[in-house]
């Protein structure tokens, strides 16, 4: 009999939170897979969950020649797991006992919700930023980069930007527009349904297009507070951190082309592309500067 959950692990250079993460997993009562696709790292994480489970029967690995991207070797996860339903998660994630089973009771209450997503937590206790979240349209966009958000007082609907995270955690499940890719649970039904991620994003924002897809094929995707995890945010991108930069700042740009191209006037879509290049220009300095800073206290 399949599995009812596959869980789907896209690594690169995790180390041991590939390992830990893993651990975490399998430390959960229900019926699961765990499917492990590297995208040819160059550290030890993948021998390091070989060597602490080996004869798993339940853990396969899907070993990439190069680095394929995120969307990429989730959709070759997807097409190897068997599960009912497809959990995806980040190597450099922890879940809690009662994680899994509260994102699947959450799915299982409504054959409507197409995913479902959990309360991610940074190390230190606090909710991290896009775990739960608005679409961020154009306009949101801007009220968020210029700080229009002090207006709302004004005008809620208006001067509302698409983050969450700043609002009160729920008691209970919610609606919300998109959850984070660093935890996704799946039915197998809406993935038929809507069809893999979008490969043209290597990594960042290929969530938020997945969760647009869902929402415009009539798919509820719900946040379920009850269901804990920690994320140690970055640790896989560590040692690239310009190139996904860049990454991230060229599939934010894809996802505003691919869905508000017709909706929006073209000046303010101009203005939303300067901006998110303003921004990526902005992060590179920045990191330049902490280099160079960084290598003028050593050479002290």
């Amino acid at each position: 009999m399949s599995p009812r959950i596959s869980v789907i692990i896209v690594n690169y250079n995790a180390g041991m939170e590939l390992v830990r993460c893993v651990q975490s997993v399998l430390e959960t009562e229900i019926d699961l897979e765990i499917v492990v696709v590297d995208n040819d790292s160059h550290d030890e994480s993948v021998q390091q969950l070989l060597a602490q489970y080996h004869g798993e029967k339940n853990l396969c690995i899907l070993n990439n020649k190069k680095n394929m991207g995120f969307a990429v070797a989730c959709n070759q996860g997807s097409n190897t797991a068997t599960g009912e339903f497809l959990l995806y998660l980040n190597p450099d994630c922890i879940v809690e006992p009662t994680t899994i089973p509260a994102l699947l009771q959450c799915l299982q209450n409504d054959p409507q919700i197409g995913m479902a997503g959990g309360l991610i937590l940074n190390h230190d206790g606090s909710e991290q930023r896009g775990c739960r979240r608005d679409i961020p349209t154009p306009w949101k966009s801007l009220v968020n980069s210029f700080g229009l958000k002090r207006f709302a007082r004004l005008n809620r609907k208006i001067f509302s930007d698409f983050r969450l995270d700043r609002e009160p955690i729920p008691e209970k499940a919610v609606e919300v527009d998109a959850i984070s890719g660093a935890c996704m649970l799946v039915r197998r039904e809406a993935f038929a349904h809507v069809g893999p991620m979008d490969e043209g994003y290597f990594l960042h924002c290929e969530d938020l297009d997945w969760c647009m897809q869902f929402r415009q094929r009539g798919w509820k995707i719900m946040f379920v507070p009850q269901a804990r995890l920690f994320h140690s945010k970055g640790s896989c991108s560590a040692s690239r951190p310009v190139f996904v930069e860049w990454s991230k700042h060229k599939g934010m740009v894809r996802f505003y082309r691919k869905f508000f191209a017709d909706q929006y006037p073209l000046p303010m879509l101009w203005l939303v592309w300067f901006g998110i290049w303003l921004r990526f220009s902005l992060s590179l300095t920045r990191y330049f500067l902490r280099k160079l800073f960084g290598m003028g206290q050593k050479g002290e």
